[in-house]
């Protein structure tokens, strides 16, 4: 019996590794996009890998043909949006601002979009994970990837008019 427990443990345990090694470095990727930090100082983003990769081995058991990655997928976005919700707009802790290729949007927009567009996740899908309507979910994708392609423009330049010579 414990011969058995034991194969099975170490079974189990490869399969895992073998799971981290394949889906660990889109996860961290989609990650930093969600937190909005740059690729090589990303602690945030490392954390949500390390807490979702966490997760998916509490459940690896419990798996039964149900893809890892979508499980961790989800766990990532849900505990980004919990995070999120709460302290938008808010540094905490001293934390630098966001400097990553998606810090202009709001929090929810870099969910909507990452889901949608990097991860490929269907309207459907992505409106039933974060509870929003599927038309929402289309609205604020749509406003994200319009304020991506269209950044605001600077000030405009000042124009200095003729001299007017002091009499």
């Amino acid at each position: 019996m414990r011969q058995r427990q034991a194969s099975q443990s170490t079974r189990r345990a490869r399969e895992f590794e073998a799971f981290v090694a394949g889906a660990a470095g889109r996860l961290l990727h989609a990650a930093t996009l969600l937190t909005a930090e740059a690729p090589d100082d990303n602690p945030r983003a490392r954390r949500l890998l390390t807490l979702a990769l966490a997760h998916t081995y509490a459940c690896w058991d419990r798996l039964r043909g149900e893809d890892p990655y979508d499980r961790a997928r989800e766990y990532v976005a849900l505990r980004f949006a919990h995070g999120a919700w709460r302290r938008h707009g808010i540094l905490l802790g001293g934390r630098t601002p966001p400097s990553g290729p998606l810090s202009r949007l709001a929090p929810q927009e870099r969910l909507v979009l990452v889901l949608r567009l990097y991860e490929g996740v269907a309207e459907e899908q992505a409106a039933a994970l974060l509870g929003l309507p599927v038309e929402r979910v289309r609205a604020i994708c749509d406003r994200a990837t319009a304020t991506l392609m269209h950044p605001p423009r600077g000030p405009a330049p000042v124009v200095m008019g003729p001299k007017v010579a002091a009499s």
